[in-house]
C-alpha cells in the first residue's frame, strides 16, 4: 500500500491501466478496495476494482479489474498529507505481503513508498522498509540495497549518511559483505553464472596512489583482494569519473560504490524515471520504485508509473530466475 496520502494508489491504478502495453505480470494490491475506487474516481481513471479473498484469485481477475486484497483496517487519507493514524495499516500491508510471499502465495513483493516520519510518530522502530523487511525475514546477515535499470546496476556500500560520516563508516568488512551478497544475488536473481563486480574508489582518481587519500590503499584494495581470494571476479578500485560511461559498463554486471550519491547520480542520469530499488540478501524478492511518496503532487493526477512498472517487471524476472535455480537443484 505505501503511504496512503502519497501517490502509491495512483501509480497502482495507472500501472494496471498500462498492463497490456507493458506486458505486466498479474499483480494484486494490499489495500482497502473502497479507498482505491475513490482514488480512481477522484482522478478520473477508468480502473475497475475487484475485491479478492485470496491471492490465488488475482490472476483470473487481473485482465478485467485491479485485484485488491483488503486489509480490514480503516484508512482515511488526504492527498498530500501523511498521518500517523494510518501507520497501523501501512505496517500491516507490509507484514501481510511478507507472509504471503513466504507462504508461496505470491512470487515477489513490490512496495510502494512510505513516509517514514509518520511511521516514526506512531512508534515504528525501523529506519525504513529495508530494515523492517530484514527483521520480518529473520537471519543475521544485513541486506544490501541495489539500484537497477536496464543499463546499470549499482550498490552503495554506505547509504543514508552525511558524506563525512559515510567516509568514516567505510570499512573492509562492509565492502566485502556487499560484494558477497551482490555476487550471490546476481547469480540467483539475475541468472548471471559468473558475476563481474567493479568497485569504485572513494577519492578523486581513486586516491592517486595515496596522494589524494589513503582509503583505496588501506580499505578498498584489501577488501577487493579478499573477495578475489574467495573466487569472485572483482576489479578496482576504479576512479568513479571513468566507471559509468557505456564502454566501462560493458565490463561489469554491478558496480559497488562507496557512498549514496556516487551510486545514484549515474543511475538517475542514465534512467531517471525507470530506476528500481532492489533489496538483495532476503529469502524473497523485493523491489520498489526508486522515488518517494511525492506528497507535493499527490491527488493531482500527474504522477507517472514508469518506475513502478519497471519494479513489477524486474520483480517477475527475479522470481522466475529463483524458480529456475530451484528447479536446477532438484
Amino acid at each position: 500500500m505505501g503511504e496512503p496520502g502519497g501517490i502509491g494508489a495512483e501509480l497502482a491504478l495507472k500501472a494496471w491501466l498500462a498492463r497490456e502495453a507493458h506486458a505486466l505480470p498479474a499483480f494484486m494490491v494490499i489495500d482497502e478496495p473502497a479507498r482505491l475506487a475513490a482514488v480512481a474516481k477522484a482522478l478520473g481513471l477508468d480502473c475497475p476494482i475487484v475485491e479478492i479473498t485470496a491471492p490465488g484469485e488475482a490472476a483470473a481477475r487481473f485482465d478485467s479489474a485491479l485485484p485488491v486484497l483488503p486489509l480490514g483496517l480503516s484508512v482515511v487519507a488526504t492527498p498530500g498529507q501523511a498521518e500517523a493514524k494510518n501507520a497501523p495499516a501501512v505496517i500491516e500491508s507490509i507484514e501481510r505481503a511478507v507472509r504471503l510471499v513466504r507462504n508461496g502465495d505470491a512470487s515477489a513483493i513490490v512496495t510502494s513508498p512510505i513516509q517514514k516520519q509518520s511511521l516514526y510518530e506512531a512508534g515504528f522502530k525501523y529506519p525504513g522498509h529495508t530494515e523492517f523487511l530484514a527483521a520480518l525475514a529473520g537471519g543475521d546477515s544485513p541486506p544490501v540495497m541495489m539500484l537497477a535499470c536496464e543499463m546499470l546496476r549499482v550498490v552503495p556500500v554506505t547509504i543514508h549518511l552525511p558524506l563525512a560520516k559515510a567516509v568514516a563508516a567505510l570499512s573492509r568488512q562492509a565492502i566485502e559483505h556487499c560484494g558477497r551478497v551482490t555476487a550471490a544475488a546476481l547469480q540467483r536473481d539475475f541468472g548471471i553464472a559468473r558475476p563481474r563486480l567493479a568497485v569504485a574508489g572513494l577519492n578523486p582518481h581513486a586516491g592517486e596512489a595515496g596522494s589524494l587519500g589513503r582509503e583505496e590503499i588501506e580499505i578498498i584494495k584489501p577488501a577487493i583482494e579478499t573477495l578475489r581470494r574467495e573466487g569472485l571476479d572483482v576489479t578496482g578500485p576504479a576512479p568513479a569519473d571513468t566507471l559509468f560511461h557505456a564502454g566501462a559498463r560493458a565490463h561489469y554486471d554491478a558496480a559497488l560504490c562507496m557512498y549514496h550519491d556516487q551510486a545514484l547520480i549515474p543511475l538517475k542520469t542514465i534512467d531517471f524515471d525507470g530506476g528500481v530499488n532492489v533489496t538483495l540478501g532476503l529469502p524473497f524478492v523485493r523491489t520498489s520504485p526508486d522515488h518517494g511518496t511525492a506528497l507535493d503532487i499527490a491527488g493531482r493526477g500527474v504522477a507517472r508509473p514508469v518506475s513502478l512498472i519497471a519494479a513489477l517487471k524486474l520483480g517477475r524476472r527475479m522470481a522466475e530466475a529463483r524458480r529456475r535455480q530451484a528447479g536446477a537443484r532438484t
